[in-house]
């Protein structure tokens, strides 16, 4: 059995500049915690695979294919393989997110 502190784990290289834990990682899946302090965001971009995010703590602003909607906790958002999508943080609190990845994309994701 493993168990990890996900709060423990050190942040990865990244091109948005944020704060990002890979908490789990095999061939089939990738599992990121993300965390956005206010004013904080993901760049628009787009991932080779599906994704979806689940909301562990605060509030923040979700944009899928054009299509901006505000998100907050115990929300999921499913983000299809090849649309554009970013999140940010509009609140003055901390937005903390899961990624998970299916399959493990195996090309890079690609800014716009």
């Amino acid at each position: 059995m493993e168990i990890i502190n996900a709060l423990d784990k050190a942040d990865i290289p990244n091109a948005h500049g944020i704060s990002a834990k890979e908490l789990h990682s095999t061939e089939h899946v990738q599992t990121v915690m993300i965390t956005l302090q206010p004013g904080e965001g993901l760049k628009l971009h787009l991932t080779p695979v599906d994704v979806f995010f689940y909301v562990l703590e605060g509030a923040g602003m979700v944009e899928i294919g054009g299509e901006q909607k505000p998100v907050q906790k115990d929300q999921l958002i499913v983000s299809p393989a090849r649309i554009p999508h970013r999140l940010w943080n509009d609140n003055a609190v901390v937005f903390r997110f899961l990624v998970v990845k299916t399959p493990r994309q195996k090309e890079k994701t690609r800014l716009l």
